[in-house]
């Protein structure tokens, strides 16, 4: 048994998040599909794939990493064109290779990047309705840096981690928390050791909130420190959320952002 690694691209506008569920919902799953593409391919009854990140039902990937393990012969690139002839269309395989046995996507980690596009004004340009979200409104700027720089460093974000988790901690270490403004609206990213559930879209609740005037700059530190999910505003939709890369201990670190 051969151990690959893959690197995933995927539209996650119409799929039920990146976790397989129980055949009888009949909800369509990102690592569902793909284990099923796996199973055609290796006419296994399953090829169990482990996932770097849970994606939200909705959210997108430019950077996902799958590891799995595969009981025939075939050389990486011939991997990759296997399984894009066996994915559906909104499913990419973007690269593929040998990993030493035992790796593990999620736990051998070092940090994940995340970025989430924000459109703002009346109305939203239709050919980015699929992976930008959109508000109906203005943001401050100035205030919208001055919350992602809340962000950075490493503390505790209870505040932020929505019910359902099941982690030791919520402490994270947030190595990058950046926001810019384009043409169309926000542009955030983020990086960190870990994420909580649904920590990136509550970050972006928290940043409209401060940027729409809602809540005050103060009061958002003051309810991060609290640790209290209540006292933090409602997570942003996952429309506009994207994994773009997770990175491992061998690789070093980027520097590479959209943002300018």
């Amino acid at each position: 048994m051969a151990r690959f690694r893959v690197t995933l691209a995927y539209d996650g506008t119409d799929f039920q998040g990146w976790q397989a569920q129980d055949p009888g919902t009949g909800a369509r799953t990102v690592q569902g599909v793909l284990e099923s593409a796996l199973s055609r391919l290796s006419g296994a009854d399953r090829v169990a794939v482990a996932g770097a990140g849970r994606t939200d039902a909705g959210a997108h990937a430019l950077g996902q990493v799958a590891a799995f393990d595969l009981g025939r012969e075939i050389e990486a690139p011939a991997l990759v064109r296997a399984l894009n002839a066996l994915l559906p269309p909104d499913v990419r395989v973007l690269e593929a290779d040998l990993a030493p046995r035992g790796f593990d996507p999620r736990r051998d980690a070092v940090s994940k990047l995340y970025r989430y596009i924000l459109d703002l004004g009346a109305v939203q340009m239709p050919l980015r309705r699929r992976w930008a979200s959109h508000l109906r409104s203005t943001l401050d700027p100035g205030r919208v840096a001055a919350a992602a720089a809340l962000f950075a460093g490493r503390r505790d974000f209870a505040s932020l981690a929505s019910s359902g988790g099941s982690v030791k901690t919520t402490v994270r270490t947030v190595l990058r928390s950046e926001a810019c403004f384009d043409e169309f609206g926000l542009v955030f990213e983020t990086e960190a050791d870990g994420f909580l559930r649904k920590m990136v879209r509550s970050m972006v609740g928290g940043l409209v909130a401060v940027g729409t005037g809602v809540v005050g700059l103060d009061a958002l530190a003051a309810a991060l420190a609290a640790r209290d999910r209540r006292r933090w505003p409602a997570p942003a939709e996952a429309r506009g959320l994207a994994l773009v890369r997770v990175r491992y201990a061998a690789e070093g670190r980027s520097e590479d952002s959209v943002l300018t």
